[in-house]
């Protein structure tokens, strides 16, 4: 692996947010963004956390927004620390459910798209997502650092075996 081009023992996350992946009987449910950053992208739904959430709270809140449903059993299974050219630095935890109370449904921010996990639609997301979101499938815990110049990867590392509070 190359020599990470961010010092990531300074690093901090200017954004802090969620993603959720809710995952029932062999399908993912995942999101077309509509708006802001992602935009046009297939991925979870998620966000910012807001003021006096946590991570947990908000990934349920952000789904609730999002797709007028709510996770059950939800667990946080990786972070993902990005290192953007053209945005603040975000820090996300990631968070996997095994079911959801109401029926998924299209708002302003996003539509749901139910997926087989054998034909997630990787070349629709985000570049980074092909390497964590199988070990989320999987149930790995992992912890990912990514530098990205615009949409595209210029660096990562991947940790697995993580232990999350």
């Amino acid at each position: 692996m190359s020599p990470s081009p961010i010092d990531w023992t300074r690093w901090q996350g200017v954004i802090h947010a969620t993603l959720m992946f809710i995952v029932k009987d062999g399908r993912i449910l995942l999101i077309e963004k509509k708006r802001g950053l992602g935009a046009g992208k297939i991925n979870g739904p998620g966000g910012k956390i807001d003021p006096g959430e946590t991570p947990l709270q908000a990934v349920i809140r952000e789904t609730q927004e999002e797709l007028l449903i709510t996770p059950i059993r939800s667990r946080k299974l990786g972070e993902l620390w990005f290192s953007m050219s053209d945005s603040p630095d975000i820090l996300c935890h990631v968070y996997r459910a095994d079911d959801h109370q109401g029926e998924p449904t299209e708002t302003d921010e996003a539509a749901p798209v139910w997926t087989s996990v054998d034909a997630i639609p990787y070349h629709r997301m985000w570049e980074d997502d092909a390497h964590w979101l199988p070990l989320l499938l999987e149930e790995r815990s992992f912890h990912g650092r990514f530098v990205f110049d615009g949409e595209s990867m210029r660096w990562m590392d991947m940790r697995t075996g993580i232990e999350w509070c």
